[in-house]
């Protein structure tokens, strides 16, 4: 079983034009969370703080995944590609050798506008790989129900024989949105050596002797498990494990490379107008 490495409280935090939002984690922390590098909670009722949403703005060396619950984001690109995202939906972007683009929400009929991004590291190898979508709907992500009493949505990787859509991503992740009946314990299979976290969004739980409640992200240690015991209402969570990279880390803006002068080259090239390859 996995033991509790660290608790982490979701900061408020401004974003894009001034979209209000929670960081269970960011820049400063993509040592401890390799090879994840950033998550940002997004929910909100009030439409004035987030309607603003995210303009026009760059990325290179990484995958950003966008995980909505409610409302809906429209994004467009430097590419030419254009969609929308709704309630259950997932966009995993891979921002590759550079792209541009940008997410404007839209709030559901009474307002809302609920989900996550999460951002991934890119290797040293494929950092310059062609950027590339995969917009995954709502009914094409499995449910397992798993015998222990506890749901699982599948985004990716695999549960009891069950395998989600997001497949061939660089680092091996895991990534399930997992809900436990008032209760119940959830015992979840991790990969040895991968590093493993969930984060909180609805309920309380007991994990590794700790309460742990909304909006706050559990590290583990390594094993081949972790463990949640769910209170009188229930809990909700996110659900990540990814193999780490070890590999250096140099982060400006929305741009993650391993060296100092490939950052230097990219913001270059954004002066140049020649980012895009």
């Amino acid at each position: 079983m996995r033991r509790v490495r660290l608790i982490k409280n979701a900061k408020p935090t401004l974003e894009g034009a001034g979209v209000r939002l929670h960081r269970a984690f960011g820049f400063g922390d993509e040592r401890v969370f390799d090879p994840f590098l950033m998550l940002d909670d997004f929910r909100n009722d009030n439409t004035r703080d987030y309607i603003a949403g995210f303009p026009w703005h760059p990325h290179r060396g990484i995958e950003t995944i966008t995980y909505m619950l409610e409302g809906n984001v429209e994004h467009a690109d430097s590419l030419g590609n254009q969609g929308v995202i709704s309630k259950g939906d997932v966009q995993w972007m891979t921002a590759g050798k550079g792209i541009i683009h940008q997410e404007m929400p839209k709030p559901n009929p009474i307002g809302r506008m609920y989900g996550f991004q999460l951002w991934a590291n890119l290797p040293a190898r494929q950092k310059m790989m062609n950027p590339r979508y995969r917009d995954i709907k709502a009914e094409q992500i499995p449910l397992v129900k798993s015998s222990g009493g506890f749901e699982a949505r599948i985004i990716c990787g695999s549960l009891d024989g069950v395998t989600g859509p997001a497949q061939d991503i660089m680092i091996d992740p895991q990534y399930w949105d997992v809900f436990i009946p008032a209760g119940a314990t959830a015992t979840l299979p991790t990969a040895i050596g991968h590093t493993c976290f969930i984060y909180a969004y609805e309920g309380e739980a007991q994990i590794g002797g700790h309460r742990v409640g909304n909006r706050q992200t559990v590290l583990f240690d390594d094993g081949p498990e972790i463990e949640a015991q769910a209170g009188s209402d229930g809990f909700r969570m996110l659900f990540l494990c990814g193999r780490p990279l070890r590999e250096a880390i140099v982060w400006k803006g929305s741009i993650v490379m391993n060296t100092r002068e490939e950052i230097q080259k990219a913001f270059m090239e954004l002066d140049k107008g020649t980012f895009i390859k």
